[in-house]
């Protein structure tokens, strides 16, 4: 079946099943491999994208309940102020360890403060349970995420 998406900001056409998830259009058939597959039950994070700016688990969303909405993946992350601080911040204080969960880390991060400008440590909490980094990387995922708001914050 084919179907039109918008991704970060372009249409593209796809040939899939409707009921194909949605992380096996993106990294199989678009090429965009920044969302891995870690759990294949929305559980880990790994496979996290922005569906009209809400983060996704794309492991378990099928292609058809994403048509006609735009869709941010963590290759078009960079486009967005919000996303720019939080890879930069991401970077500068070396968040990532392995790096395999950091994209879907990245990405509810960004949702976070685009919500939350000035979140508390309880807000991040709350906002990133759902992403797991089996390194541990926890503490420099919070430190970023504030670096990141108080960046934003002073370029008002």
């Amino acid at each position: 079946m084919a179907s039109t998406l918008r991704i970060n900001e372009r249409s593209i056409s796809v040939e899939a099943a409707a009921d194909t998830p949605l992380l096996w259009v993106l990294r199989d058939e678009l090429g965009l491999t920044g969302a891995k597959f870690g759990c294949g039950m929305g559980l880990c994070g790994a496979c996290t994208v922005h569906v009209e700016g809400q983060p996704v688990r794309t492991c378990v969303t099928p292609l058809a309940a994403v048509q006609g909405k735009a869709i941010t993946t963590i290759e078009g992350a960079g486009h967005d102020p919000i996303g720019r601080a939080v890879q930069a911040a991401w970077l500068a204080l070396g968040v990532p360890q392995c790096g395999y969960c950091q994209a879907g880390q990245i990405m509810s991060a960004v949702a976070l403060l685009r919500d939350t400008p000035q979140p508390t440590d309880a807000d991040i909490d709350a906002a990133m349970a759902g992403n797991i980094c089996r390194c541990g990387t926890y503490p420099r995922i919070r430190a970023a995420i504030h670096r990141a708001a108080q960046q934003l914050r002073e370029a008002r």
